[in-house]
């Protein structure tokens, strides 16, 4: 994509500054290192009044590694000094005869100056035209240490050194590695490094920069139209796609986790719709039924069938509400947990997230109870759990516990649920339940139905023997046991643990002989981007005294209580949270008088993309919708106050694809992204990203800097949008809205074959 000549000439400012950003640090950083070396060398090594008796290894040491040659320094481990300078020497010497430290001559390759000067100074063994004394011979190659022993332990008096020479020589050595440490800088700003700075037509500075310019004119971009993609991408997830499954391994499902691909593998095109997309049934209705063109997966109306998870009747898939472990309906399996967990009936439990959701038909189910639920499920080839539950209107994200941390901060949840979700919560240590236990709140729930729960009477179904399951079931015991959980009820096909709160138990995790052990302090609990999974507790923190489930205000009266984790945020307090309120309110009242849909049954499924506290979804709060709030990565740790106040959402970095099928959301709001990481992300594929999770006919309010949003409306013209720029509700002139709606087409491709 162009850029006008502004922006073409910020490119090419930004090019050259980053490179030299790119060639300055790492330079300067070896540069220091080795003046630390020498002066290490100069009055640590050889000090001025000593000097060790030995000379460095003699002439010819360049030997056969055959030989076995190496430094034994058993006899003299009090001078390790002088045995890293001779592995400096050796080091010097290596560069010296390779391809970066010499020149051919001939067959013959003999050292570059620059690395023989250096080399002259560090040894100390120069010839008259500053080569290296020591060589290597164009038949023999290989390098290697003669066997040499520093045997003598007596040292003696040194001639104190010409300090006029000595000076000239450092001041002619940091002249040397200066140059030397631009050169490294060099080949360290690799080629792919500038051509992302390049090509990143669409990245921007910073709008903090641009701000401090009043006369400031918006960026401007060429105008450009976005090719289709082709019909094979209808259901493309970048960062979680099958057809990459193959270059990562099977260990505990890994390639099912997030592997997003490189810059230059990002695709730029649209993401077309399947053949015959209609828009979406509106909600309520769209719990119960969607268009059998708009999610065309056969698998399992044709492999569960007998377990009514859904049935295609005509242009429609029907959801009875079945499932593997309800066979008398969903409703009546809740009503049962209910009788187990009393606190799902008064406003105790509002938070939860079922693992291995199925059609996501057991979060459907709360939606009406006054409990929201996140359903999880990963990415697969045949039974697209989450697209089904997103298309119904229920929320939904694809995801696996496997080695990565849930993108959820720690506890988050009122409940976890698993309803034969298959995942082997014994096994690696119990690794999964460690991860349960740290994104579930103090006093929170886990329900487990399946095996091994009722093993005594279900094990002949489940292709094992008896005493498997008992082994199994106890092994879980133990394990929860030891994470401070508690058996809290228990009833046929339903097992409920509690999460302890009691500090107690978990000052017994800190024994040595404890297993899993404590986490100790090295990783936040409540980072959960690109974390890797250990096998250890999370200690909830003793700081906050509100954070257990019975410490926390009911729904829907914890909606509007600051919560005790605003304090995480910088300049977070309860003034700042009420202010927030009041805001949100203002902006969400005039939103819906330049889009009157919203708060309509049009609009089910919504997206803030950078949210702080939740104020556009606490705003929404009686509309016939849901929010899913978007915490940056590398913004503010404020997801764990959304979650207090009973709303949820994910961690997620705008650089890579969001966690979900195309065609999911109705509405997607920003305020201030670009503004926010334009200086890491480029707008384009931020606007392309949008546009794959957009349905067709859903809309944008994109609230942003005045800077940014000419060239924000031209790209998406190029996307099939249709924007309006409008005022904010306080007419500033350094702000703007701007409303987008997507076009609803169709592939050219598919109408030709129809053809």
């Amino acid at each position: 994509m162009e850029r006008g000549e502004e922006g073409r000439e910020w490119s090419e400012m930004s090019w050259r500054t980053d490179r030299l950003g790119r060639l300055t640090f790492p330079g300067f950083f070896f540069f220091f290192f080795v003046v630390f070396l020498c002066w290490l060398h100069e009055h640590l090594m050889f000090p001025s009044s000593l000097v060790r008796s030995e000379e460095l290894p003699p002439e010819g040491w360049l030997l056969d590694p055959g030989e076995g040659g190496r430094i034994d320094d058993q006899e003299d481990r009090g001078h390790s000094g002088r045995y890293l300078i001779f592995h400096l020497d050796l080091f010097l010497q290596f560069v010296a005869f390779s391809p970066v430290g010499a020149r051919r001559t001939g067959n013959f390759r003999r050292p570059s100056r620059l690395v023989s000067s250096i080399h002259c100074i560090f040894s100390r063994r120069c010839s008259s035209d500053g080569l290296l004394q020591s060589s290597a011979t164009s038949k023999s190659r290989r390098y290697s240490f003669e066997k040499y022993k520093m045997k003598s332990k007596e040292y003696k008096p040194a001639v104190h050194p010409d300090r006029k020479s000595r000076a000239v020589s450092i001041s002619l050595m940091i002249l040397v590695l200066c140059g030397l440490s631009f050169y490294l800088g060099g080949i360290y700003s690799s080629d792919r490094n500038k051509l992302v700075a390049w090509n990143s037509v669409s990245s921007v500075p910073s709008h903090q920069e641009a701000s401090t310019k009043s006369s400031a004119s918006p960026l401007q971009l060429k105008s450009t139209v976005f090719p289709e993609c082709g019909n094979d991408y209808q259901d493309y997830t970048p960062c979680t796609d099958p057809k990459r499954w193959r270059k990562y391994g099977n260990y505990r499902l890994s390639f099912m986790e997030r592997h997003c691909p490189p810059m230059f593998e990002k695709k730029e095109c649209l993401v077309p719709p399947p053949d015959g997309y209609k828009v979406p049934i509106r909600w309520p209705k769209s719990k119960d039924e969607c268009w059998y063109r708009n999610v065309p997966y056969n698998w399992i109306n044709n492999q569960k069938s007998n377990q009514n998870w859904l049935r295609k009747e005509g242009e429609k898939f029907i959801f009875p509400g079945g499932g593997t472990m309800f066979p008398r309906g969903v409703s009546a399996y809740v009503d049962f947990m209910q009788d187990l967990i009393p606190g799902m009936k008064d406003g105790t439990v509002r938070t939860a997230i079922d693992t291995g959701c199925g059609v996501a038909s057991w979060g459907g189910d709360l939606l009406d109870r006054g409990i929201l639920t996140l359903s999880l499920a990963p990415r697969d080839n045949h039974e697209a759990q989450v697209q089904f539950a997103l298309e119904r209107g229920i929320p939904a994200i694809l995801g696996i516990i496997s080695t990565q941390r849930l993108p959820f901060p720690a506890n988050s949840f009122d409940m976890a649920h698993c309803s034969r979700c298959l995942i082997p919560w014994t096994e690696f240590g119990g690794i999964y339940l460690t991860e349960i236990h740290r994104i579930l709140r103090p006093g929170g729930f886990w329900v487990l139905s399946g095996p091994p729960v009722n093993y005594e009477n279900r094990w002949r179904g489940w292709n094992t023997t008896i005493a498997e399951q008992k082994a199994d079931y106890d092994n879980l015991k133990k394990l929860l046991t030891s994470m401070c959980f508690k058996l809290y009820n228990k009833k046929d096909d339903i097992a409920v643990w509690q999460k302890g709160s009691d500090n107690s138990c978990y000052d017994q995790i800190t024994k040595p002989d404890s297993y899993p052990p404590k986490c100790d302090d090295t990783t936040d609990p409540d980072e959960a981007w690109y974390i890797p999974l250990r096998p250890c507790v999370s200690v909830p923190s003793r700081n906050f005294k509100k954070l257990d489930l019975k410490s926390t205000p009911k729904w829907p009266q914890r909606l509007h209580v600051a919560p005790e984790r605003i304090s995480m945020v910088p300049s977070g307090n309860a003034g700042a949270f009420k202010h927030d309120n009041s805001k949100w309110k203002a902006r969400v009242k005039h939103y819906k008088t330049l889009l009157p849909v919203l708060g309509t049954d049009k609009i089910r499924n919504v997206m803030d993309m950078n949210t702080l506290y939740g104020g556009l979804a606490a705003a929404l709060i009686d509309s016939p919708l849901w929010v899913m709030n978007v915490v940056s990565s590398y913004g503010a740790h404020s997801l764990g106050a959304i979650y207090d106040r009973g709303l949820i959402g994910t961690y997620h970095d705008w650089c890579e694809a969001f966690s979900t099928y195309p065609r999911t959301y109705d509405l997607l709001h920003l305020d201030g992204l670009f503004t926010a990481e334009s200086h890491r992300c480029e707008m384009k594929y931020v606007l392309l990203e949008m546009d794959r999770i957009l349905r067709p006919s859903g809309s944008v309010i994109i609230r942003e800097a005045n800077y940014f949003l000419d060239a924000i409306a031209t790209l998406a013209k190029g996307m099939r949008w249709n924007c309006q720029k409008h005022d904010t509700e306080y007419n500033s002139d350094s702000e703007k809205l701007l409303i987008c709606q997507k076009k609803l087409w169709y592939s050219k491709n598919s109408q030709e074959s129809l053809e």
